[in-house]
């Protein structure tokens, strides 16, 4: 068909358009003139239908020919209403054209705007209509969509996404189409078609396409610009996706680059927005963050069509004029939309919601809908969807709300109320018709704005957020008004509306329809149902089920009058629960019964209270209603066990016989299926099925033919109770297995063989069943050897099997078995021996009732005996013989037999019993001469009862393993003879359970096959029973030579083997036909106990093995399988989980395991252990033990062969190697692996341990000795920790290389991770001794022990130790590892030291007594004098109890401290601490500066602490009477003073910068101190003395405290006093650490270059000891070697200390920036380098605080540009800019504010504001700050923080009538509780320091009153 011209396509789109017009202005004309109608219940807007407005004006033309068409159509339409309403006046028949024309065109032809706002039902949507709707369901086969005005859209599965896909990538859309839709999506969609006009309004559906293709038609490359929000489908992930058939003139795709999607998925439709547009590569390039998206306003676009125009497209829109119900709007230039009053941007509006909409106000409006063919635009300005989300969905339909307030009364056409939803209210609107059930007349009369009505939740429209509602008072009434109020079981009124032949349909009062099918209409079939059911007629139902909202019901009169429990769940089915159901299919074992709600239940046929052979369908049908009772319920399974037997009482008996048990019983009748047989113990009926009789099929056929009421059974096996009826069983091999059946699955265990019998075959694989219900599942692959297709040709149900257990799920319950039978072969005789036995069972039965003397003629035919008879006959097959005494009995001799012997008729021979068959009275004789020929007295048969055995049975023993001769090939058995054994004759089966119904493998006679015994001849059964190897080994049913070739065995098997070789570690075997394997060292025993496990082996021994594995051996020859076995004692008998030993990727060891093993190789490092077949573990020589001379003798102790057993320290999984440790592990190890303690060997060392070590190194001086204690492991050992006594030159001892028992005494982690161990190998060191204090005739202590702890010293203790250092001024001694002792000096010796190095060289042993001992900084001094050459003070006065408080004492300042001055009191040694505050009466600030060491002073004794030995002393003139003054005497100690020299003041400046810069970096991550500090800390830090808190916290304003009128101040006292300790805490943390690093360097301080390299290789990670360097260097001017000590500090520290680095960068900035050539250009080249290897922004904070520290403002400035640029969203950046401009009293401080807030994120605004506000009050123009706190305090009002910072910066700035008025607006605030009672006690607080009490008085009250009216 040839396309259409342009002129005559658009003649027919405007004669469209005409005619849609007037079809919907008739609508119009049509809806105000009928009246209202109930209609059914639907979601659709029931409102009126409004015509559209629109911008586009009627050509001349066009207006004549809709003038024309009106005229008719409202002339029509008048007629109508005429008729049906008469009465009604002629002027509403001539209603003004003008008025329609106008509200239809709006002033295209008369000049006027429309008066109503586009909307869109049913009745106007046509195809072509562009939607925005939301995702309301999303089902597997199509989408519904919700859209304006309450429409419901449906989109089928293959217009979800446009077909554009090809192959797998269709493939993959079309798998992810559900899960890329999801629930209040909101999607763009076109309307494809609507049911046509005849289908009822509320039936008709809108059938939605969201093809991109057809909502983007018209979108061409050129017409695409930045900015434009478009939406696109992925096609592939991760980096492209295509707008789906955007295609431009030359036919290329458009495609979209998506960005960090990474949940995208293909067949997606995701929104983006344009960001660039390649137009040469075709490309647009799109950003999908929905952030953007939802942003993103379309920009005036010239040339844009109404086809460009997408829904849930955002514009910027213009209020053009209101309208009745919504407002016009104009936008993008060209076109004019309306929104209804619906969807508006408040949700709830009022009544006069027309005066928010002036003429030109600007509003942000989404696309709502577009009508191409009448050019009608809907807009919507509802803030969730201009917000592109979807309104919230907080009603459900029936909801009932009884407080909904009324909003708004629309006049004529309904109410909006507003209903008390969470978190946000719901609007309601109920139309007029749904207000009451009479209708009213004028609604404003009835219903005034504010009050309280019921309403219930009618409908939900998702796309506005609007539920319709309704007041009518029916609708209240009844229990079920929607179809979520259906519950099943629920007894129901309804009425029938329509019957049919499948069943009836029903409505409820509520307009709900259900279902009631034919079946359910009665209880009886019903063949005319329209009878039965009359339509219109209401009945009684019960609800059957209610199932994605269809319901159905029955009229069943027992269901619908049933007064017992309704079971609508299987967790109400309670045991014992009785309840009505109704049959629905009846099998041959029981029948199902349902319930209610889909419940269904299953009763067996011993439940159903029948008799014994009676038919199921005799009593019961399908349909029929049963009463029935619940035995047992399993939710999780959903099965029910049901009972229609109401009676719970049992037979007398029942309870003691159990399943599993074995009893007698009589046979009461004989049917063919079964037999009948009475249990005397039980008092009990029983039943055993054919099947059951025996283990063979073919003898069990044979016995219920014989059997015959009376027959006794002895032994019968009961396997279930099926109601009073027990199930029974006569197989051989379950009776002779009672004791072994398992009865649940707790009791079987994996790879062991259980007999069962075979109860069900499908085609997957076969039920096994054992005891009661009891069932394993053997699946198709395991159940034989080789694949058979069709499982019923092997086995057959009831068949006897034996069955290898394969796994057992614990949580399920599921057995999972394998019936192979090279897995489950026969190992004993019972199969045969059943068969022989039963054989004689039948013959016997055969003989009841025959005039036969029995069976006595077979004691003269026994096996082996020479019989004599006669010829009676010669046959083609063979020989029949008569005997003369036995008529009916005849012999018969095989050819085989013969033996070439020729025998006549009628002649006399003699034979060889050979086989006697009892049933057929037949016997086998031989001729043949090696049985004849046999010595007599050896062919003789001993007649004794007790001798029965030949002599030759004698030699044979069972089990053992015998070539045998085929003799007679009978039906099911072998006839054998054993020539090595005088020619025994032996029997053997050639079938076996698992293999029945198989074609046996032909045998031939004289053939040999190989056999084992497993019985002898005995009483029960005279015959020897063989074993077929054949049989055993899975060869006997291979139906290809291939199959005969591969091997049966598995894992599992039990075996016989041959020893072939013995190695240490394993024994080498063979077995089978040529078969190789290996029996591991582990696999020999249960218990790892001998060194010689294979001791009582010898090779060619044979023994019994159990296969575990394929293993993989060397040794194996061409065309042999390795194998792996085990002799372990608890895998042979089967008791033993083997699927533990199968080697595995991952195994189960774990931290601290005990295991064992044996060793394979050993050196002087490492022993090798075998812990099992894959797994192997090695053991440390430091492992082995702790003791010296074991560890020497490590090889010879463990050698090849020896058992070992230890526990697991380490892992490693991929090499399946562990690691162990002989030791035991320490008490409370795990607690220190819990994490991962195989790569962290430390964490298995506790302190208080004893471990072996090797020494590694022995270290130069005292620095003591270098241990290994673990292959990678080292710690140290202290040179006070080499010996117990105080011995000269302890070290000389000890070799490298030598062994060694230590103690762990410390383990240190540091937080770098590296890891200190301090050993000892002093023997007495896990002793703790009391140091005693001996007196001595001078009145000293004494302790020649080793004290670890300050505490434990005293002054005049005698000590010992090693010089540690000497130096000119004295030397320091080591008392321990942590104690070091100071000597002055002057103390070294009572004689003058010349040479103090030479007579006190480093190491050398001296004698101390103790001076005086500072615990809490851990400092000791002692003198090296005799104590009698000491002048010293009366030792009396030495101790505490001689000062008392309150005592003036005089002393001498010993050392300054930050926190106060350590005082040497006189005539005694003790030291007292005078705390800082206590000083002076007026606060110090710098205390250095005026107290100095060696000073004398006074001061008062404040307290004194015995228990610590403490005193607290105080300086202040208030303590001294009278105006006493302190008299002080400046003297410097020279032995305490330390010289300064120049490198000190430099190291001082250097560090003091540094440190400031530090201090200035945001580090927001951390808190407090610097962190590297903690290193020095932890050295040197002194803690303050602990002195009472009143001593400590005196405030700073001491007049303010003393000045308060009364005891009502101490609250805001105490929270003054809170804030100044916690301030004066932290202030004190810093000096002491401070006083700790200088302290660090005054004790020791480098005086060379030597001494600093020295110092920097201890401690390589140490910034302090660098930036000392660097000042050390440059005190010698040295600026060179600075920078190169600077470089080398960067190289040194780890890349991990970050902290460290950068205070090096720091001080390098410093470096340069005073001698930098220029300074400028050298800080930025080092600014450069930091950049690369720290946090850019901490080091750009670093430069700016160089900068502003400096006064370098232009370069400050430019820096905080460039950081404003590169943080934009650090708040502390923005800050500073303000901070900086602020101090420069620079302008533009509000543009730097605007620019802040824009940049920076929502969350850190507040905070960012409050600050800057801070920084006007202090710095700036508080009026500024006023501003911005106005405008948080505008947006967050009830936030008390921001009340708070305002009015402590105006209380700062003191301007009473504004801190006032701010007070009283803050507590006029309706605000918690709690938060009012903060802001009145700050006003209070306020108020009394002002001290006006009237004010004060006014605040009380009113705080009184706001209390009131709360509790009211």
């Amino acid at each position: 068909m040839a396309p259409l011209s342009r002129k005559t396509q658009a003649k027919n789109l405007r004669n469209t358009s005409i005619k849609a017009k007037v079809a919907l202005s008739k609508a119009n004309h049509r809806s105000r003139t009928v009246s209202s109608q109930k209609l059914p219940l639907q979601l659709e807007d029931d409102a009126p239908d409004f015509p559209r407005g629109g911008g586009r004006s009627f050509r001349k033309e066009e207006k004549g020919e809709v003038e024309a068409l009106l005229n008719n159509g409202i002339e029509v339409d008048h007629r109508l209403v005429e008729k049906r309403k008469k009465g009604r006046k002629v002027q509403k028949r001539n209603l003004s054209r003008e008025d329609d024309l106008g509200s239809l065109f709006g002033d295209g032809i008369t000049g006027k705007l429309p008066k109503f706002s586009n909307k869109i039902t049913l009745k106007n949507v046509s195809p072509g209509m562009k939607l925005w709707g939301v995702i309301a369901e999303v089902n597997e086969k199509d989408i519904v969509v919700s859209l304006p005005g309450g429409l419901r859209g449906i989109v089928r599965a293959c217009e979800a996404s446009d077909p554009i896909l090809s192959g797998e990538l269709e493939r993959d859309a079309e798998k992810n189409f559900l899960s890329s839709i999801y629930v209040a999506q909101l999607v763009s969609c076109i309307v494809l078609q609507v049911d046509d006009d005849k289908k009822e309004i509320a039936n008709r559906k809108i059938w939605l396409s969201l093809h991109l293709s057809l909502l983007h038609k018209g979108l061409t490359l050129d017409i695409i610009q930045e900015g434009m929000a478009l939406a696109e489908l992925i096609v592939w992930v991760p980096l492209r996706s295509v707008l789906n058939l955007l295609k431009d003139d030359l036919g290329c795709d458009i495609g979209l680059r998506e960005k960090g999607s990474s949940e995208a998925r293909v067949g997606q439709i995701l929104q983006g927005v344009v960001t660039s547009v390649d137009r040469v590569r075709k490309v647009v390039h799109m950003d999908p963050d929905p952030d953007v998206v939802s942003k993103c306003v379309t920009k005036e676009l010239k040339g844009v069509s109404l086809d460009l125009l997408i829904p849930g497209m955002m514009v910027n829109a213009r209020v053009q004029s209101t309208l009745e119900n919504g407002i016009m709007l104009s936008f993008l230039t060209y076109f004019t939309g309306t929104v209804d009053v619906f969807n508006l941007d408040r949700i709830f509006p009022s009544p006069k919601w027309k005066n928010d909409y002036s003429n030109n106000m600007r509003v942000n409006a989404r696309i709502l809908f577009i009508d191409p063919s009448t050019r009608a635009v809907g807009l919507t300005l509802n803030p969730y969807l201009v917000s592109n989300k979807a309104p919230p969905s907080l009603v459900k339909v029936g909801d009932i709300f009884d407080q909904a307030k009324v909003i708004r009364v629309d006049k004529g056409s309904g109410l909006l109320l507003e209903t008390p939803t969470i978190p946000v209210p719901t609007p309601i609107y109920v139309n007029v018709t749904d207000v009451a059930d009479k209708g009213v007349q004028k609604l404003e009369k009835c219903f005034k704005e504010g009050s309280l009505v019921r309403v219930r939740v009618l409908g939900f429209r998702r796309l506005e957020g609007l539920a319709t509602g309704i007041l009518k008072t029916s609708a209240f009434e009844g229990s079920v008004f929607t179809h979520s109020d259906v519950k099943p079981g629920m007894v129901v009124k309804a009425k029938v509306i329509t019957v049919n032949r499948s069943g009836a349909i029903v409505q409820l009062a509520s307009g709900v329809k259900a279902l009631c099918p034919l079946r359910h209409m009665s209880e009886l079939e019903i063949l005319k149902p329209r009878k039965k059911f009359q339509v219109g007629v209401e009945l009684l139902f019960r609800v059957l089920g209610c199932k994605s909202k269809r319901i159905t019901v029955t009229h069943k009169k027992t269901l619908v009058k049933s007064k017992l429990h309704i079971l609508t769940s299987y967790a109400d089915a309670t045991d014992a629960l009785v309840t009505h159901g109704w049959i629905t299919k009846i099998e041959k074992h029981g029948c199902f019964v349902r319930f209610y709600n889909g419940v269904q239940g299953f009763a067996p046929r011993y439940e159903l209270g029948l008799d014994p052979g009676s038919d199921i369908g005799s009593m019961y049908h399908v349909e029929q209603v049963v009463k029935c009772r619940v035995v047992n319920c399993i939710p999780a399974s959903r099965r029910i066990h049901l009972s229609l037997n109401m009676s719970l009482t049992r037979e007398v008996g029942v309870e003691s016989v159990k399943p599993g048990s074995v009893v007698a019983g009589v046979v009461e009748q004989v049917s063919p299926h079964e037999i009948v047989v009475d249990v005397a113990s039980s008092h009990m009926k029983g039943t055993i099925s054919l099947e059951h009789l025996a283990d063979h099929h073919g003898l069990a056929t044979l016995m219920v033919s014989a059997l015959k009421p009376g027959y006794q059974f002895h032994q019968l096996l009961v396997l279930d109770i099926e109601g009073n009826t027990l199930v029974l069983t006569a197989k051989y091999s379950l009776i002779n297995s009672a004791q072994e059946l398992p009865v649940d699955a707790t009791q079987i265990r994996c790879h062991t063989t259980v007999p069962g019998y075979v109860c069900n075959i499908i085609e997957s694989g076969c039920f096994v069943r054992f005891i009661g219900r009891l069932t394993g599942f053997a699946p198709k692959s395991k159940a034989t050897d080789h694949w058979r297709t069709d499982l019923s040709e092997v086995f057959f149900v009831g068949q006897s099997v034996r069955s290898n257990i394969v796994d057992v799920d614990s949580e399920t319950g599921r057995i999972t078995l394998s019936l192979k039978q090279s897995l489950c072969c026969s190992t004993d005789s019972s199969f045969i021996q059943e068969h022989f036995l039963l054989e004689e069972k039948i013959a016997k039965l055969k003989l009841l009732d025959s005039e036969d003397s029995g069976l006595s003629w077979i004691s003269a035919f026994d096996i082996g005996s020479i019989v004599e008879g006669k010829v009676h006959e010669t046959k083609d097959f063979g020989v029949i013989i008569s005997f003369e005494k036995y008529n009916d009995v005849y012999g018969f001799i095989s050819h085989y037999q013969l033996a070439g012997t020729t025998v006549e008729n009628n002649s006399t021979i003699r034979a060889l019993v050979i086989d006697v068959s009892k049933i057929e009275r037949l016997v086998d004789l031989s001729l043949k001469p090696e049985f004849l020929n046999r010595p007599k007295e050896e062919s003789l048969i001993l007649k004794s009862a007790q001798k029965r055995k030949r002599k030759e049975y004698k030699k044979l023993e069972l089990n053992q393993v015998v070539n045998a001769v085929v003799e007679v090939v009978k039906e099911t058995y072998l006839v054998l003879s054993i020539p090595s054994h005088n020619f025994a004759i032996g029997y053997a089966s050639i079938t076996d359970y698992n293999n029945q119904k198989l074609p046996p493998k032909q045998y031939n006679n004289g053939q040999s096959v190989t056999a084992s015994v497993v019985a002898l001849p005995n009483p029960t059964c005279g015959r020897l029973l063989l074993l077929l190897k054949s049989l055993s080994d899975g060869t006997e049913f291979s139906s290809s030579k291939r199959a005969k070739n591969k091997s049966s065995y598995d894992v599992g098997s039990l075996v016989r083997v041959e020893i072939t070789d013995i190695k240490p570690l394993e024994l080498r075997l063979k077995f089978g036909s040529g078969f190789h394997g290996r029996i591991h060292v582990t696999e020999a025993a249960d218990d790892v106990s001998s060194d010689t496990p294979f001791g009582d082996y010898r090779v060619g021994q044979t023994l019994s093995a159990r296969i575990v594995s394929k293993g993989s051996m060397p040794y194996s020859r061409k065309g042999s399988c390795p194998w792996e076995l085990s002799i372990k004692p608890s895998i042979l008998k089967g008791s033993s989980h083997i699927d533990g030993l199968i080697p595995t990727e991952g195994f189960n060891y774990s931290y601290g395991q005990h295991v064992s093993g044996y060793v394979y190789k050993i050196d002087h490092q490492w022993a090798w252990l075998t812990i099992s077949r894959k797994v192997k573990a090695r053991l440390h020589v430091l492992d082995s033990s702790c003791e010296p001379s074991e560890l020497e003798e490590f090889q010879k102790r463990f050698f090849v062969g020896k058992a070992l057993s230890g526990h697991v320290i380490s892992v490693n999984e991929e090499k399946k190697l562990l690691r162990l440790v002989l030791r035991p592990l320490a008490v409370g190890f795990e607690e220190h692996n819990e994490n991962d303690p195989y790569c962290h060997p430390e964490f298995r060392f506790i302190e208080g341990t004893y471990v072996g070590g090797r020494i590694s190194k022995v270290l130069p001086g005292v620095g003591g000795l270098l241990v290994q204690i673990d292959e990678h492991l080292y710690g140290k050992v202290h040179f006070t920790e080499l010996t117990d006594a105080w011995v000269s030159d302890p070290i000389s001892g000890y070799r490298e290389g030598q062994f060694v028992k230590c103690k762990v005494l410390e383990i240190i982690r540091t937080a770098n991770g590296t890891v200190h161990i301090d050993l000892s190998l002093r023997s007495t060191s896990n002793d703790r001794h009391d140091l005693s204090l001996t007196a001595h005739s001078s009145g000293m202590h004494s302790s020649t022990q080793h004290v670890d702890k300050v505490t434990d010293l005293c002054p005049n203790m005698v000590v010992q130790g090693y010089v540690k250092n000497i130096s000119t001024k004295g030397c320091f001694v080591m008392l321990s590892r942590k104690i070091d002792a100071k000597v002055l000096l002057s103390n070294l010796s009572v004689d003058f030291v010349d040479n103090p190095e030479k007579d006190f060289p480093v190491g050398k042993l001296v004698s101390g007594w103790v001076l005086s001992v500072e615990p809490l900084s851990n400092r000791v001094e002692l003198t090296l004098k005799s104590p009698i050459a000491t002048s010293g003070p009366n030792p009396d006065a030495s101790s505490l109890n001689s000062i008392i408080v309150g005592d003036i004492i005089s002393g001498k300042i010993k050392r300054v401290e930050t926190y106060g001055l350590f005082i040497s009191i006189d005539k005694t040694n003790v030291v007292g601490l005078c705390h800082v505050s206590e000083l002076s009466d007026t606060h110090l600030v710098n205390i250095e500066t005026k107290f100095n060491v060696g000073e004398r002073v006074t001061a008062k004794v404040l307290k004194v602490d015995e228990e610590r030995k403490r005193v607290s002393l105080g300086m202040k003139v208030s303590y001294f009477k009278d105006g006493e003054t302190m008299q002080t005497t400046s003297t410097q100690s020279l032995d305490d003073g330390i010289e300064k020299n120049s490198s000190v003041a430099v190291s001082q400046t250097l560090l003091q910068r540094t440190s400031a810069l530090i201090d200035n970096i945001d580090l927001e991550a951390e808190s407090g101190y610097h962190s590297k500090l903690a290193d020095f800390e932890n050295r040197a830090l002194v803690p303050p003395l602990e002195v009472p808190l009143h001593d400590m916290e005196i405030p700073d304003n001491e007049e303010d405290v003393d000045d308060e009128p009364n005891a009502a101040n101490a609250e805001i006292i105490e929270e003054k006093n809170k804030k100044r300790a916690k301030k004066k805490a932290r202030e004190d943390r810093e000096q002491e650490i401070r006083a700790a690093e200088d302290r660090l360097l005054e004790k020791d301080i480098p005086k060379s270059t030597d001494e600093f390299e020295k110092l920097v290789r201890s401690s390589p990670n140490n910034s302090f000891i660098w930036i000392k360097y660097m000042a050390f260097m440059l005190s010698l001017a040295d600026v060179e070697k600075a920078r190169s000590i600077a470089e080398r500090a960067l190289r040194t520290i780890n890349i991990r200390e970050e902290s460290d680095k950068l205070s090096i960068w720091v001080a390098y900035f410093n470096l340069e920036n005073e001698y930098g050539n220029p300074p400028e250009d050298a800080v930025m080249k080092i600014f450069q380098r930091a950049l690369q290897y720290c946090d850019p922004k901490k080091v750009h904070l670093a430069l700016l605080g160089m900068y502003q520290r400096t006064e370098q403002h232009k370069l400050a400035s430019e820096l905080l540009d460039k950081m404003a640029r590169k943080f934009k969203h650090s708040c502390k950046v923005w800050l500073s800019r303000i901070q900086s401009l602020l101090k420069q009293n620079s302008d533009g401080i509000q543009s730097v504010v605007n620019r802040a807030l824009l940049s920076l994120p929502r969350h850190k605004h507040i905070k960012f504001i409050s600050q800057t506000a801070i920084l006007e009050f202090k710095c700036g123009v508080p009026d500024r700050g006023r501003s911005l706190f106005e405008g948080m305090l505008r947006e967050y009002p009830k936030r008390t923080d921001l009340w708070s910072i305002y009015l402590d910066q105006e209380i700062r700035l003191g301007d009473g009538d504004v801190i006032r008025a701010l007070f009283e607006r803050a507590t006029s605030l309706c605000l918690p509780p709690k938060k009012m009672k903060f802001l009145f006690k700050k006003y209070l607080g306020y108020e009394k320091s002002i001290g006006d009490e009237e004010r004060i008085e006014y605040v009380k009250k009113k705080a009184l009153d706001y209390a009131e009216s709360t509790l009211a």
